[in-house]
């Protein structure tokens, strides 16, 4: 159990550099005046993707908690 612990330690920080990289270091470019065009574009893809998960996701919540109240 404490292997398994230990990689997902790895795994978490791993994630997370990769996290960093992508959205901290294009924010702190555009702080400094630098915008790089292709990763803005890919930066508001992803919001983009987070927002439309979030409405089927309490869509979807409705829908059973609906379902539930006619049973």
């Amino acid at each position: 159990m404490k292997d398994a612990r230990d990689i997902f330690r790895i795994v978490g920080m791993i994630l997370l550099g990769v996290f960093v990289f992508a959205v901290g270091v294009p924010l702190v470019l555009k702080l400094a005046g630098i915008t790089l065009g292709i990763i803005g574009v890919l930066i508001g893809l992803a919001v983009l993707l987070i927002k439309v998960a979030v409405v089927l996701a309490v869509g979807y919540l409705l829908l059973v908690g609906i379902r539930a109240l006619l049973r």
